[in-house]
């Protein structure tokens, strides 16, 4: 069931759940889903894109519109040519969301069948779409975004890999810059059974230990018809 244009997300029906929780099972049980190196992990992530072969239901995190959390930031931040990257991309709604508000936008994936699946479902985008390692970005990307989104990219990596990100991270934003990041949250302290392993406000709060500023901390819940997750919006800001 392919999903190549852009236009209204589909409604998540109880079918398009079972499928979507059908294919996650299959990709916990792959090398490189629970734990391993970078390359475990990239690796991994190139196999969910191409497993799918169009079906977004595959894609365990795309959602096929972008976060609300997301637009309801943007709704009173209009970009007015600034310029953005939208890290880990995947297939392009929150990129997308980005550009519509008014930003230069630049969004990146490791997984190259991500990029393509972007490009395909928004062919007349302003957005620049590349393949890219966030472990291995470009040098002039450094401190070179007005603008910084992060979204559900830290929860999805364990230790020492999360440290090494938040460090890349960090090191994109430009003076004056904002860092948003969107990620599923937990108590500090609390267990966490992944993937994904949501972030404890200890770690989040940790940007502020490598240059930025928090200016903003929101805590609230995405519902499910089978659960409640909790969720952290932050914003922070270089000086």
């Amino acid at each position: 069931m392919s999903e190549e244009r852009g236009g209204p997300a589909p409604s998540h029906t109880p079918e398009f759940l079972a499928r979507r929780d059908e294919a996650r099972r299959k990709l916990d049980e792959l090398t490189g889903a629970k734990d391993g190196d970078a390359k475990d992990r990239k690796t991994w992530f190139e196999t969910v894109y191409r497993q799918a072969k169009g079906d977004a239901a595959a894609v365990p995190w795309a959602d096929l519109e972008p976060k609300q959390a997301l637009n309801d930031w943007l709704a009173n931040r209009p970009g007015r040519g600034a310029t953005a990257l939208d890290v880990a991309c995947g297939l392009g709604d929150n990129a997308e969301a980005l550009s519509n508000a008014g930003y230069r936008t630049t969004a990146f994936d490791l997984a190259a069948e991500a990029i393509s699946w972007s490009r395909r479902r928004f062919e007349k985008s302003a957005v620049d779409y590349v393949v890219g390692d966030l472990f291995s970005l470009p040098s002039d990307w450094r401190n070179a975004f007005e603008l910084v989104h992060e979204c559900y990219t830290l929860q999805a990596l364990k230790e020492p890999m999360r440290s090494e990100a938040m460090d890349v991270l960090a090191g994109l934003v430009a003076p004056g810059g904002t860092l948003l990041l969107i990620s599923r949250s937990r108590l500090e302290g609390a267990d966490a059974k992944g993937p994904p392993w949501p972030l404890e406000p200890s770690e989040w709060r940790g940007f502020e230990d490598r240059g930025l500023r928090l200016v903003g901390e929101s805590l609230y819940d995405v519902v499910r018809p089978d659960r409640v997750i909790p969720h952290v919006l932050v914003e922070f800001r270089r000086a």
